[in-house]
């Protein structure tokens, strides 16, 4: 008893030392989302296993999302250009992994698109084969919830193979709801069979059956010359309009890059609609301090009312505009809504000789 009484304040102290200690250490349910990686993409692309090589460079930019320690909070206290997330916003509900395999099926989506709008207005023929649909998310109610895992590719209904998601919908669709189906899905190169029945879909209040998943199609794109993507761990569908431009300056030859690093983000369908992403503020910066002078940003018209629902309730233009300004005035932010607009911007703003006297 003596004892404590004589240490009393040297065991309090420890004790603070010892909880704030932990408290620094300890991974917290806590995230941050700071400014990641600016990188060219000719160190991903190869055509006819060949790097493109004309000159300039189209950047993708990335946003880098840590868990965090209660070292790393304090550190994203005083970090101006770092986000607070909790674990719902960066997982929504995924594990780990299969936050892995739905960013990378995003990335080959967001690929493939590219692919077939640099295609489309180079003039290049290609051959598009419907191989399936990826698994990207399942309902709560699915039956085959037991079976089934996102990343999961499914091939046949009933033993048939379907000719397009149009097809795979409405041939699931068109059964009874309770009615059993089977489904073959490939996992691991590995093929399996599945029956359950059918439920009500959740995204609609009408009483339409499903199997209770949220789907990606995939095809494979076919061409000459042949074009492939190594991403390597960079998942998600943001650089999909940077991926276009990178492969329609290799297919046609315009020289419409003329030495310039240009970078950009936002997600591309088919028809070269160009959405936004998150995270543009964070984009921004690592484009800045890469050394980029042109940056494309997605551009969509949000009615005031609705701009509550935005990140940080401004569209990703005003967002982007607004970070330029303050932290990168040198960035020329370029709004786009697809990518024509993109090119017709490089074609109109060439670079600008220097007169010699």
């Amino acid at each position: 008893m003596r004892f404590f009484k004589r240490n009393y304040k040297w065991i309090v102290w420890s004790a603070v030392i010892i909880l704030l200690a932990a408290f620094m250490m300890i991974p917290l349910p806590l995230y941050s989302e700071t400014p990641g990686i600016s990188v060219g993409l000719k160190n991903f692309i190869k055509v006819d296993n060949k790097r493109p090589d004309f000159k300039g460079e189209y950047s993708l930019t990335a946003v880098t999302i840590s868990q965090l320690t209660g070292l790393g909070a304090l550190i994203t206290l005083a970090n101006p250009h770092a986000d607070f997330m909790s674990k719902e916003q960066v997982t929504a509900g995924a594990t780990s992994s299969e936050e892995q395999k739905i960013d990378q099926i995003d990335m080959k989506t967001a690929f493939n698109n590219a692919k077939a709008v640099a295609l489309q207005k180079a003039n290049v023929p290609y051959h598009e084969n419907f191989n399936g649909v990826y698994v990207r998310s399942l309902q709560a109610n699915s039956k085959f919830k037991k079976d089934l895992q996102i990343g999961d590719m499914i091939t046949e209904i009933n033993g048939k193979k379907q000719s397009s998601v149009t097809d795979f919908q409405n041939t699931i669709r068109s059964s009874k709801l309770g009615q059993p189906l089977t489904i073959t899905y490939v996992r691991n190169h590995k093929q399996y069979n599945s029956t359950h029945p059918t439920v009500s879909l959740s995204t609609t209040d009408e009483k339409i059956p499903g199997i209770g998943i949220i789907l990606i199609d995939h095809t494979t794109i076919s061409t000459k010359p042949k074009i492939t993507a190594d991403m390597g761990k960079i998942g998600g569908p943001s650089g999909g309009l940077m991926f276009s431009l990178e492969l329609y300056e290799t297919l046609s030859h315009q020289n419409l890059a003329q030495g310039r690093l240009i970078s950009g983000t936002g997600t591309i369908d088919r028809e070269g609609n160009v959405g936004e992403i998150g995270g543009i503020d964070k984009k921004v910066i690592s484009a800045g301090e890469s050394g980029a002078k042109i940056f494309f940003a997605p551009y969509l018209k949000v009615p005031s009312k609705y701009l509550k629902y935005e990140e940080k309730h401004q569209t990703n233009y005003q967002l982007a505009l607004k970070t330029a300004k303050k932290y990168e005035p040198q960035l020329k932010i370029v709004p786009v809504s697809n990518f024509q607009q993109a090119l017709d911007y490089l074609e109109t703003h060439p670079v600008k000789k220097e007169s010699k006297e």
